[in-house]
Formats: structure tokens, C-alpha cells, sequence
């Protein structure tokens, strides 16, 4: 049988009420009410106990915290739960969770949700790419974005930022900006870098640039291994001139040069050429790789052009000075242009002046049908009459890096930077370009050569009677240092 019974008021012993009920309100009283668990009508659990374990509400219910309402001791304050699935494209950001975002396939855009007040969205650069491909952030509708109702851009590698919803006048204000991206660093003692075209031979690695690029150091050793590198700059090598009216014209200046090494004693460092190798650090280095001065196939007496700068961090070589001929100064350089005939002179090396030098000056011409030769990194080119020890006209001499750099590159040996040959107006062939890629001087009626590429030679002056000047070789960047 089943009974019921119904009051309003219970009391206990001592005549206190224990529970009562007035209109829709039923109060509990006493010192203490005990029990395990609290059920809502529908016997869901709101609060339960097990052992030391209280768990608020059931599997699927969402607990609110009422508005004005505060909390402490538990539960998220300015946080918010992070979904660890990547975005790759434009998505809604929900409130309360944060998104990693992952550009590096193309930008997109995150749309914010409909604002109210406590709203919190984080984002974060997943691939560290936000730079190149950009995350847009859009406000909902008519909505703000610190006070402006229009999209933010979040273009910094490695940003992350949290965005907070506070009113109508404001909306969202983000209260933090995060620009750095933190990254593990490889424990090893050696240099580790990217860029170029990198080979490896026994212990050493080089990276080769023939254009323009990025040396980008991921990890700089330390004194037990390697912390620095040696490099090789070589910048664009000069035009030979020309001398259409007959008469002997004079050869390009190389490229300037600058070496460093340090890695290992080697052939090249006792010169006084050779600087102590280069530092680095965790960064990218631009590389910049000059081009050589232009051919010219124009009807003239024409000078030769310069050749173009070649850098590497603090490193910067000078294109060569082009050649000289009738009424037209060689020009310094790198290395200086060689004199055309009948008191041509050579023009300057070393310009703008560095230590050590990199590069010689070219020669002068006191002969009425020769042009001198162009300045060589490590050799004057040979003025007319000749100096010994070169030849009449001959360009001067660069250097063999091959010891340090390799063969790979340059003429063989590893030879770069060498002057361009003289022209003769008359009589016999022209001259030699010095080692390092310089080219040949012509005799009468003949072109002769430009410099060879990926040099910095300078380019052979053209021989009397022929219209044009010969081009000066492209430089070269190589940095090497030790990896194991």
C-alpha cells in the first residue's frame, strides 16, 4: 500500500524548524544537512560524492556560472581551452576555445563569433608563417575590433594572440600579444645552417651561391665544435674596353675580393690578403652576387663597364673598374681598369679601401698601339712597356682558393679574380687575362673574351678596329665551415 504524507512544516525535537514551506519557497535549516548526493527532479545528479571525489553535474550537462557572478579556487580565468587540430582554411572561432592556425599553405581568415560580454578567443601561429601568408581576424557583422569595426591582419612569424569581447563601444580588445616563437635548438655543438648549393667534403660543409639568396644559421655550435665560417666574396669583374678607331684598348679590373678563414690552418692563411674568419649567429644572412660589368657591341671607343658589389654579412667586395681606351679614364674598383694606349692610366684597386686589400690596381699604357692589362686580386695588371714579371699587357693574377673552397667553381684550381687582358691596335694577338677567370685581350680586328662567369674576372679589352667591349664575369659567395 502506498501512503503520502504532506506538510508544510517539520520541526525537530527541541521544537526548531527543520524544514519549512512558504508559498513557492521551502527552506532547510539546522546546523548541518548530510547526504552524497544531490538529485534534480529528474534523479540527474547536480552534486555527487565518491571517496574524496566531488563531481559536479552529469556526463552532457553544461554548468553556467550566473552573470555578476564570480568564481576563484577553480576552473578558467582569461583562458581558454585550446583545439589542437590545426585550421588550414577560414573557419568561425567558437568562445572560450583557442585554435592553432596553420597558414603555410595560403592566408586566410578567422571569423570571430557574435560578441557578449567575457567572450574570449585565442590564436596561435601553428607553422610560424603568419609573416609570409597572413591570418585575418574579422569582427561578427557590426561588431568592433578595439573600437574600429574592421579586420585586423596578424602578420608576425610566430604570433599569438588573445582577444576578449567587453562591450559595444570596445568589443574585442586583445590583451595579449605574444611575437615570439619559441623554438627546441638542436644540442650540438656544430654549426647547422640552409642556403645555397651545399656540398660536403670530410668534415666541412660549403654552401655555394651564384644568385642572390639566404645563409640561414638553425643552430651556431659552440667552442667545442664550430662557431664560425670561413667565406669567400667575390664580386662581378669589369668590361674590357674597346677601341673601334684602331689602337690598343685596356682590360677589366677583377672583382673585388674578401676571404676569411678559420676553420683550419690553411695555404691562404699566411697572406696578408686573408682575414680571420666571420662569427655567426642565429639569424639569416642575406647574399648578395654581383653581376660583371656589361658587354657593349655598340660602334665606339668604348669604356668598360664596372662590375656590380657581391656581400655577405659585414662583407662587402667591389665590382672591378672597367677598362680604358682613347678619351675614356679607366675607373677604380675592386680591382682597377687597365689604361688604354699612349698614356692611359690604370685605374685604382682597393676602392673603397678595405683591410686587407681586396684587390690590386690596373696597369698603364705608354705605347701608342697597347692597352694594359686589368687589375688582378693579388697582381697589378702589366702596364706597357711591360713590368715584370707579366708579359706586355698581360691581366693580373687572382687568387687560387681551391685549397679551401674547392675546384667546383671558378676557372681550374679554384682560381678567381683575375684582370682582364690589353688590346693591341697593330701587329700582334692581344694578351692574356690573368688566372681567375680573366678574359683575353685581342689583337687587331679581333673581339677577344669576356670574363668567365662565376669569377669576378675581368673582361679581355677588344682589339683595334672592332666596335664593342667584352663583359666582365659574374661573382660568387662560398661559405664553409666544420659540421662534425
Amino acid at each position: 500500500m502506498t501512503s503520502k504524507i504532506k506538510v508544510d512544516n517539520i520541526e525537530n525535537q527541541c521544537g526548531g524548524a527543520v524544514v519549512t514551506k512558504c508559498g513557492g519557497t521551502t527552506t532547510i535549516s539546522g546546523t548541518v544537512v548530510k547526504s552524497n548526493t544531490l538529485q534534480a527532479s529528474d534523479a540527474g545528479n547536480i552534486i555527487s560524492q565518491s571517496g574524496t571525489t566531488i563531481t559536479l553535474g552529469a556526463s552532457g550537462d553544461t554548468i553556467n556560472l550566473a552573470g555578476g557572478a564570480t568564481q576563484s579556487g577553480f576552473g578558467r580565468t582569461g583562458t581558454v581551452d585550446w583545439d589542437t587540430t590545426p585550421k588550414t582554411a577560414t573557419f568561425t572561432a567558437v568562445s572560450g576555445d583557442g585554435f592553432f592556425c596553420n597558414t603555410s599553405g595560403g592566408a586566410f581568415t578567422c571569423n570571430l563569433p557574435a560578441g557578449s560580454t567575457g567572450a574570449i578567443v585565442s590564436l596561435s601561429d601553428y607553422t610560424r608563417t603568419f609573416q609570409t601568408n597572413n591570418l585575418t581576424i574579422s569582427p561578427n557583422g557590426t561588431e568592433k575590433l578595439g573600437g574600429v569595426n574592421a579586420d585586423a591582419v596578424l602578420n608576425t612569424e610566430g604570433q599569438s594572440v588573445t582577444f576578449v569581447y567587453v562591450d559595444a563601444t570596445e568589443g574585442w580588445i586583445n590583451v595579449q600579444d605574444s611575437t615570439s616563437a619559441v623554438q627546441g635548438r638542436v644540442l650540438t655543438p656544430y654549426i647547422i645552417a640552409t642556403g645555397g648549393t651545399i656540398t660536403t667534403s670530410g668534415d666541412f660543409k660549403t654552401h655555394t651561391f651564384t644568385g642572390p639568396g639566404t645563409f640561414c644559421v638553425e643552430n651556431e655550435g659552440n667552442a667545442c665544435g664550430s662557431t664560425a665560417v670561413d667565406y669567400l666574396v667575390v664580386a662581378g669583374g669589369a668590361a674590357g674596353a674597346g677601341r673601334s678607331c684602331g689602337g690598343g684598348a685596356g682590360g677589366g679590373g677583377a672583382g673585388g675580393i674578401r676571404i676569411g678563414t678559420v676553420c683550419q690552418p690553411s695555404p691562404l692563411s699566411p697572406s696578408p690578403l686573408v682575414a680571420a674568419g666571420s662569427p655567426i649567429s642565429l639569424q639569416g644572412y642575406s647574399i648578395v652576387v654581383g653581376g660583371g660589368g656589361a658587354t657593349n657591341l655598340t660602334c665606339g671607343n668604348l669604356g668598360g663597364a664596372s662590375g656590380s658589389n657581391s656581400s655577405f654579412s659585414t662583407f662587402t667586395a667591389a665590382g672591378g673598374g672597367g677598362g680604358s681606351t682613347a678619351g675614356r679614364a679607366a675607373t677604380a674598383g675592386g680591382s682597377g681598369g687597365g689604361g688604354g694606349e699612349a698614356a692611359g692610366t690604370g685605374g685604382a684597386g682597393n676602392t673603397p679601401p678595405v683591410s686587407p686589400a681586396q684587390g690590386s690596381a690596373g696597369g698603364t699604357s705608354s705605347s701608342a698601339n697597347t692597352g694594359s692589362g686589368g687589375g688582378g686580386f693579388t697582381q697589378v695588371g702589366s702596364s706597357t712597356p711591360p713590368a715584370a714579371p707579366n708579359p706586355l699587357g698581360q691581366g693580373g693574377n687572382g687568387i687560387d682558393a681551391g685549397p679551401i673552397f674547392g675546384t667546383a667553381n671558378g676557372s681550374p684550381g679554384g682560381n678567381f679574380g683575375g684582370g682582364g687582358g690589353g688590346s693591341q691596335g697593330s701587329g700582334p694577338p692581344g694578351k692574356a687575362g690573368g688566372t681567375g677567370g680573366g678574359g683575353t685581350g685581342a689583337g687587331n680586328s679581333a673581339t677577344g673574351t669576356v670574363g668567365a662567369i662565376n669569377t669576378g674576372g675581368g673582361g679581355g679589352a677588344v682589339g683595334g678596329g672592332q666596335p664593342g667591349s667584352n663583359g666582365g664575369g659574374s661573382g660568387i659567395v662560398i661559405i664553409r665551415y666544420k659540421f662534425q
